[in-house]
């Protein structure tokens, strides 16, 4: 990566382009050519500026309709570092992490924020690229009555929010195997379900299948009060068939709480939660943590570099993308924050009006295609010269 210091992409559009050329600069690559900033109200902001953390509203609106009325949904996305040094004990870790993500919560209990998503893995470090049980499979908890859940349950009732809490999983009625999994809790406080993370990366340091496997959920749409939601957890995004599926299950919006680097994915990040929200006519929520990770013993990555203790930088960037192929601004590139999006999910409708994706998309075409391409003799459709 380049040694230049990029705070964010915008900052750098923001300050090098002039305002006349910047509109038609963002209209080409966000979609749209005003920001449609959301007004973040003062108290929201207040606790961002006390505990130091970015706070960024915006908004998607969609035509109005003679007979159905606006479904104005408000989401948060919130993209932050770990808090202590990685050779804390776990409990300080967890809680020290806790505590931060309380205060964000807050704030977008503040800003009327509804659903709320919190990143990949967001109680520990990402210690998967070390290859250690120990002490890293401590952080595995009970997905339906872990205590994350169970404190993150009292402020889903408190804030009448949904909140979307990725952990590591301990399934404690299957041999205590563990699974990357992705809670849902209800704006009532009730746990409504979980979903597995479907792909499972083996690429450098993200050598994520020492501690699981590829999950067993399948693509679960969770209809809240708030919408029909749905997660699609990391390196998911980089399957278009794992986006189709949620859609075809009915998903309004897919959450995808990432964690990744810069020198590995970062030229992917804005272009595939983009893609799919335009080819499945829903709403797409891209959500990377921030920071550098330093664990206690040197390990390789692989590649033929030396041994090294730091994994990094997460490059944060998290935004939001509407079925119509516009794109919110990101959040900053290293800093703890949270992204607060108005949607009116019944854009997803009349994109698919439009466009009518979903009624040309031949879905027993690529069935028997797809099957074909599992069989044992399979062989390409290629024709060639004779």
């Amino acid at each position: 990566m380049s040694g230049f210091n990029l705070t964010s992409l915008e900052e750098c559009l923001d300050k090098y382009i002039p305002n006349e050329e910047l509109k038609e600069v963002k209209r080409i690559l966000y979609g749209r050519d005003d920001d449609n900033v959301l007004q973040i109200p003062e108290p929201a902001k207040a606790i961002a500026d006390q505990n130091g953390f970015e706070i960024k509203g915006f908004r998607f609106a969609a035509q109005p309709e003679q007979i159905r009325k606006p479904r104005l949904v408000r989401i948060g996305a919130i993209q932050n570092s770990i808090e202590l040094p990685t050779t804390e004990p776990i409990e300080k870790q967890r809680e020290a992490i806790w505590e931060k993500i309380r205060k964000i919560l807050k704030a977008a209990a503040a800003a009327n924020v509804n659903i709320v998503c919190m990143q990949e893995a967001w109680t520990m470090p990402f210690a998967f690229c070390t290859r250690e049980k120990f002490p890293w499979c401590e952080f595995a908890e009970e997905a339906e009555n872990g205590p994350t859940t169970k404190m993150l349950q009292e402020l889903a009732k408190a804030y009448n929010m949904v909140i979307i809490s990725s952990i590591l999983e301990r399934d404690t009625a299957h041999g205590d195997t563990i699974w990357n999994t992705a809670v849902v809790i209800s704006n009532s406080g009730r746990y409504i379900g979980k979903h597995r993370k479907n792909h499972i990366p083996r690429v450098g340091d993200f050598n994520e299948s020492t501690y699981y496997h590829e999950g067993n959920t399948g693509h679960p749409v969770f209809e809240t009060a708030f919408g029909k939601i749905a997660i699609n957890i990391c390196y998911g995004r980089h399957h278009p068939q794992n986006w189709m599926m949620f859609g075809i299950n009915g998903a309004e919006i897919v959450f995808n709480p990432s964690a990744t680097v810069g020198a590995l994915s970062e030229p992917l990040w804005g272009i595939e939660a983009r893609n799919a929200a335009i080819a499945n006519s829903y709403f797409t929520v891209a959500i990377n943590r921030v920071g550098n990770e330093e664990f206690p013993n040197e390990y390789t990555s692989g590649d033929g570099q030396k041994a090294h203790k730091v994994f990094g930088p997460f490059y944060g960037s998290t935004y939001v993308a509407a079925p119509n192929g516009a794109r919110t601004p990101g959040l900053s590139r290293d800093k703890d924050g949270i992204l607060i999006t108005e949607l009116d999910l019944n854009l997803c409708r009349q994109v698919k009006d439009f466009w009518s994706f979903r009624m040309t998309q031949r879905l027993p075409l690529y069935v028997e295609s797809l099957q074909k391409a599992t069989e044992l003799n399979f062989q390409p459709q290629i024709i060639r010269e004779k």
